[in-house]
């Protein structure tokens, strides 16, 4: 679906719907303190793949003059529910779908080509933040001119962040050796962020299915732990996982089971209740646990650029 077109909106605050916390966060630094009303729909720490919205959902998609979406078959009951109930004028933004070309899609462990649904993780790769904030500066500012100076500004400000945090990810990762950059998560959020920065993805135990690898799988990966040899493999706080667990005892490696692919830390108000905040979250968990220097990224300010005035359903 197309990111531009759609009715200018004057008189009024313009009205913003978002799916997944990290989006619904980018949004807001974009709008900032302008008047513009943000409701995000997907609860934290939900399953973002498998989330049906409520009926409650339909009145704020009624409402939005926008809604932006990750795309990229992430959020696909959620799409189908904007679109059923667009008011005219409303428009359906899909961010990934609009920054990253078919033919860069990462298909992978979790996301196998032949499902048809690619890695949809990109807000894992801060190079490319910096293009979903673009789109969305340049829709805001399209369907709400009179805040233009306002979204142009603190797109400045933001993108000025996400590169504070690309070179302090790069900084940290050459405290690496390269063998030592391989992750075996319980999910693959890092494709995009692997390319980017020069680490390997040794596997993921989450199918595209969500059901539990087979016993064959799970025997697959304790060996290609051993062989690669990875130093930690990394489960999730939302989505504990005793399979990986059992991957690091029997591969006689760290199990960290903290790091989150769209649950931001703290609570809504937070100084790291942030997009900015959870990525740096997620990089130092790897890179210490890998057994490298993760005190450039421990520096970063990763509060937002202006008030976060943006709804989180929890």
């Amino acid at each position: 679906m197309s990111c531009s077109g759609g009715a200018v909106v004057e008189g009024r605050p313009i009205r913003i719907a978002s799916t997944v916390a990290p989006i619904t966060n980018i949004v807001a630094n974009i709008a900032g303190d302008t008047d513009a009303v943000i409701e995000g729909l997907v609860p934290e720490g939900t399953n973002s793949h498998t989330f049906e919205p409520p009926p409650s959902a339909a009145e704020t998609l009624e409402k939005a003059d926008v809604v932006f979406i990750n795309g990229l078959v992430l959020e696909e009951p959620t799409k189908d529910l904007a679109v059923a109930n667009l008011k005219d004028g409303a428009t359906v933004c899909e961010l990934g779908t609009e920054v990253l070309p078919e033919d860069e899609w990462i298909f992978d462990f979790s996301f196998p080509e032949e499902g048809g649904k690619p890695n949809p993780h990109l807000w894992t790769n801060p190079p490319m933040v910096k293009d979903y904030a673009r789109v969305v500066a340049d829709v805001l500012t399209e369907r709400d001119p009179a805040n233009a100076e306002a979204f142009a500004a603190n797109l400045a400000k933001f993108s000025v962040k996400v590169d504070e945090l690309d070179a302090a990810v790069r900084t940290a990762t050459e405290t690496l050796p390269v063998e030592a950059r391989k992750l075996v998560t319980y999910h693959d959020a890092y494709a995009y962020f692997a390319k980017e920065y020069g680490w390997t993805v040794v596997g993921a135990i989450q199918p595209s299915s969500f059901e539990e690898p087979t016993p064959k799988e799970i025997a697959d990966l304790i060996t290609q732990v051993k062989e690669e040899g990875v130093k930690a493999v990394f489960g999730s706080e939302v989505f504990p996982s005793p399979v990986l667990e059992q991957i690091g005892k029997e591969a006689d490696v760290t199990y960290i089971d903290v790091l989150r692919d769209d649950d931001l830390l703290g609570e809504p108000g937070d100084a790291e209740h942030t997009w900015m905040g959870l990525m740096r979250f997620n990089y130092v968990t790897m890179i210490e646990a890998l057994g490298g220097d993760a005190s450039a990224l421990k520096a970063l300010d990763v509060s937002d650029v202006s008030t976060d005035k943006a709804s989180y359903p929890q």
